[in-house]
């Protein structure tokens, strides 16, 4: 089958078009032809050396895929053959076929394309898991989410307004992406590179966030600890902007704050498809009734890889870029 592969180390590192092996689907598992895959800024970080796989992933890019199960294990009562599904995998998702647990996957909402459909897994299990399981988000409570024209900030809008009514101030860079987030559902929406977005935050949530999903971390994680209310919960996606950061450990104490990391893909299976339950039971049915979208902003053919990631690092997305990897499928 058809792969990307990584080609070279470091920030040289490039995509090339490569020859695989066709993977067999285990116990519990399924085998999905692949029709589209969505890139995401792990996928990225991969490619730099900064983000390796865990030792039983696959070595090849991609998180989440949407396409037609081709095989499943005995053991799998659904999805079977001939099932259109998307799914959350541990890598793998750049190539003409993957390998998916299958109580990661779902099923393509009614409404959406495949292409539509493959943006959506990396993005609403990780806005789940960083808004409902570590954030413990309440009806009504302050949220700031940081970059939130992101897949995963657009997503977490949109659960945090439809399910709890929250108090929703997101940060974008531009004015198109803060636009589009106050389409999605935030109330409010400002600059993080305003040097006064501190005071702006403090301004529309008086009562302090109850609840901060940030990706940057590093020098920042200090700042938004004190944004936070007493009892509040800041909830680190990544740490782009560095690996260290100075904190007030008495202020935690004190104010019963919670800092915890959401990364997903260590997590076993049992906990993911636990997430996806989640998902179809609360999310999907919005999906289908058109209360929750996803926003696809560009879509490059799978051995033009290497362009939708330099797409990601300049920054140009919002929303989710998508790879082609069937046309025929699309149809």
């Amino acid at each position: 089958m058809r792969v990307i592969a990584v080609e070279g180390a470091g920030e040289a590192a490039r995509l090339v078009m490569a020859e695989g092996a066709k993977p067999r689907p285990g116990a519990g598992q399924v085998l999905i032809r692949v029709a589209a895959a969505s890139v995401n800024r792990p996928d990225v970080q991969q490619r730099r050396g900064l983000y390796p796989p865990p030792p039983d992933a696959s070595p090849i890019l991609g998180l989440d895929v949407a396409g037609t199960v081709v095989e499943a294990a005995g053991d799998v009562a659904w999805p079977r053959a001939g099932d259109r599904v998307c799914a959350l995998v541990n890598g793998g998702g750049y190539a003409d076929y993957c390998v998916a647990p299958a109580g990661q996957c779902l099923p393509v909402p009614a409404g959406l394309d495949l292409i539509q459909a493959a943006s959506l897994p990396e993005t609403f299990f990780t806005a789940w898991n960083a808004l409902m399981v570590l954030g413990r988000l309440e009806v009504g409570e302050g949220l700031l989410i940081q970059g939130g024209a992101s897949g995963v900030g657009l997503a977490a809008i949109q659960i945090a307004d439809r399910l709890r009514g929250a108090r929703i101030v997101a940060t974008a860079s531009s004015a198109e992406k803060r636009a589009l987030c106050l389409s999605v559902g935030a109330n409010h929406a400002i600059d993080y590179r305003d040097p006064g977005w501190e005071a702006q935050v403090r301004d529309l949530l008086p009562g302090g966030c109850d609840v901060i999903v940030d990706a940057q971390a590093g020098p920042t994680t200090g700042r938004q600890l004190d944004l936070l209310a007493e009892g509040g919960r800041l909830v680190l996606l990544a740490s782009h902007a560095g690996r260290t950061g100075e904190v007030d450990t008495r202020s935690i104490v004190r104010r019963r704050l919670s800092l915890a990391g959401s990364t997903l893909r260590p997590r076993t299976a049992a906990f993911k498809a636990e997430l996806a339950t989640a998902l179809r039971t609360h999310v999907w049915p919005l999906i289908e009734a058109g209360r929750v979208t996803t926003h696809v902003c560009a879509t490059f053919p799978l051995d033009r890889a290497g362009e939708a990631h330099a797409r990601m690092e300049a920054n140009q997305q919002i929303g989710k870029i998508v790879l082609i990897v069937d046309p025929q499928q699309l149809d």
